[in-house]
């Protein structure tokens, strides 16, 4: 019995040895190959759906924007209407004032003063006319400036004609103003 030989037993049993480890390391191959499948088809979804977030919220924010442009369209118009008001509101409060304007020139015209034209731009008013002494036009400057809808007088030219009867022909600037414009501060009545 000395002379059996174990060789093959043990050629086999490293052969199966072999086969085992094979066996492992392909289970184990394709277990690693499954887990990284299933860990690359996760990621994938999870990359999808933060792309169809991104693309709701961008959406969100396109639409947003476009309710942002109404909004300030809106404003605009909005001050547009205001701007308008305000001048159509400001029209009506002077609507008046033309009315006692000149009924105002009627009373501080002293007598030897006849105007020839008045000019008027924004709240400056431009008076030409002719007067029969320098003294009558100083009188109507303070006439002007004592009345309640024009308001510091200055004169522009004075010019002497002589002629058959001496007259000057004068130039003055004055301003619109309304009785509010002035009251004293402290006085409400």
């Amino acid at each position: 019995m000395a002379h059996i030989n174990l060789l093959p037993w043990r050629e086999e049993q490293r052969q199966e040895q072999t086969r085992q480890f094979a066996t492992v390391t392909g289970l184990s191959l394709a277990l690693t190959g499954a887990i990284i499948f299933l860990v690359h088809v996760t990621f994938d979804n999870q990359i999808e759906h933060q792309k169809f977030r991104n693309k709701m919220l961008q959406d969100e924010i396109t639409t947003l924007d476009e309710s942002l442009k109404q909004i300030d369209t809106l404003e605009e118009k909005k001050q547009q209407l205001l701007a308008r008001m305000d001048i159509i509101q400001s029209l009506q409060q002077q609507r008046p004032q033309i009315v006692h304007l000149f009924d105002d020139f009627v009373r501080t015209i002293p007598e030897g003063i006849y105007l020839t034209d008045i000019k008027q731009n924004g709240s400056e008013l431009t008076i030409q006319g002719v007067a029969e002494s320098n003294g009558r036009v100083s009188a109507y400057m303070r006439n002007i400036d004592d009345s309640a809808w024009m308001s510091t007088p200055k004169l522009k030219v004075i010019e002497t004609k002589k002629g058959t009867l001496r007259s000057s022909s004068f130039t003055l600037v004055t301003s619109q103003s309304s009785p509010e414009d002035k009251k004293p501060k402290g006085d409400d009545s």
